[in-house]
């Protein structure tokens, strides 16, 4: 009765995208469909709870990521694999409602309140969890493959640095790392730079494991890490400010006041880093075929991805000037490729840490945003800037520095 329900659906999908994928169900998966002409499935999908066929029946990667997260279905398959196939089976069941230009644009109302419960979600699942897939110096945020064939400690390494050396930072001046994570880029600035750090965070795991490690390093004279948010921050000004994977959080109707209190806090000679992730839809709207709906849902609650040019636009608004623009999309897309691998090889490791729930939230969330990143349908800007209203004289000739 299943599979002649189901057929007239099949058959659609068949005729759309001729997908290598068998559907199996009931008890011992002996009832299967084929959503292709093929040998042998390269994605085997099995239902394990009746509740999954309304999630499959209207595919967007928001319901099929549901369905795999809530466990009530298993997916068998390369991850590459199962990645293409859930992409081409959303694209098969959109409809024109859903181009481009018709991604919803979601907004939030953000408080301090919010916005902490927010960031602890995501970021307070276990610092043992993070460091099984990410480097040893634990850095969140995209790495810098300045020729392709670094590892992923070197890019990370090296994306600091690439950051450190744009910001113009010398011995001596006040950096303020808005979002510092666990405290690598401080760490970098205070020992190879010489600066005075300030790193601001509102995880409370990252606080504890940041000021371990400046404790460690004997660099307590030299940083200090906080449990704050930015806009209660009040001792500027600093000679530069970076911030780095953070102002996603903020919102599109802050993101004005964010680069205010930004300007507000730099020193009137001083140099700003906002490092994060846009979308690549013009009018601020989410991934395409529900992924920012999963991605809000289950991974950055109240997350709101800006375009570059909201980015630029709001910016200035804030009293800042770009500078120097950098498109680093096809470096996360290399760093989320190596998360991915990292904790598809330390999958039973990671399972011991969390619950089967959040295990594949994250599986899903990190090999996605891969591709993501690759098939351009989010993309990762660092700019450059200083305050606005000053002389041009006061701005360098090139960006030799930067790019010897």
């Amino acid at each position: 009765m299943m599979e002649i329900a189901l057929e007239p659906w099949a058959r659609r999908v068949r005729e759309k995208a001729d997908l290598p994928v068998r559907l199996c169900w009931g008890q011992t998966g002996g009832q299967s469909l084929a959503l292709g002409d093929f040998a042998e499935p390269r994605v085997e999908v099995r239902v394990r709870d009746p509740s999954a066929w309304r999630l499959l029946l209207n595919p967007r990667l928001d319901t099929l990521g549901e369905a795999y997260v809530e466990g009530l279905i298993d997916v068998d398959g390369r991850l590459d694999d199962i990645l293409e196939m859930a992409h081409r089976l959303a694209e098969a069941g959109a409809t024109d409602e859903e181009g481009l230009l018709a991604r919803l644009q979601r907004q939030f109302a953000h408080t301090r309140d919010s916005d902490s419960q927010a960031i602890q979600y995501h970021y307070d699942v276990s610092n043992d969890f993070y460091a099984e897939w990410l480097d040893p110096a634990m850095v969140y945020s995209c790495a810098y493959f300045e020729n392709g064939n670094e590892g992923l400690a070197e890019a990370q390494q090296k994306k600091i640095d690439h950051i450190l050396t744009k910001i113009r930072l010398q011995p001596g001046q006040r950096l303020l790392d808005i979002g510092c994570g666990w405290g690598a880029l401080v760490l970098r600035a205070a020992e190879r730079f010489g600066a005075r750090c300030v790193g601001i965070t509102l995880s409370r795991n990252q606080h504890e494991l940041a000021c371990e490690r400046v404790r460690q390093a004997g660099l307590q004279d030299r940083i200090e890490i906080r449990l704050q948010d930015y806009r209660d921050v009040t001792d500027g000004p600093f000679d530069r400010i970076t911030s780095v994977g953070m102002f996603e959080h903020v919102g599109l109707d802050l993101l004005p006041a964010y680069f205010r209190r930004m300007r507000e806090l730099l020193a009137p000679e001083g140099w700003a880093m906002n490092h994060g992730i846009t979308s690549t839809d013009a009018q601020d709207g989410e991934t395409r075929k529900g992924g920012g709906s999963f991605i809000e849902r289950y991974v950055f609650p109240r997350g709101e991805l800006p375009h570059i040019g909201t980015v630029l636009r709001t910016m200035q608004e804030g009293g800042l000037e770009s500078f120097d623009v950098e498109n680093l999309r096809r470096h996360y897309a290399r760093t989320l490729g190596l998360w991915s691998e990292a904790f598809e090889a330390r999958a039973e490791r990671i399972r011991c840490l969390v619950d089967e729930k959040r295990w594949r939230i994250w599986r899903v969330y990190l090999a996605g945003s891969a591709w993501a990143f690759d098939h351009d349908e989010i993309a990762l800007f660092q700019v450059l800037c200083r305050p606005a209203d000053r002389r041009s004289s006061e701005l360098p000739w090139s960006r030799r520095w930067i790019y010897p």
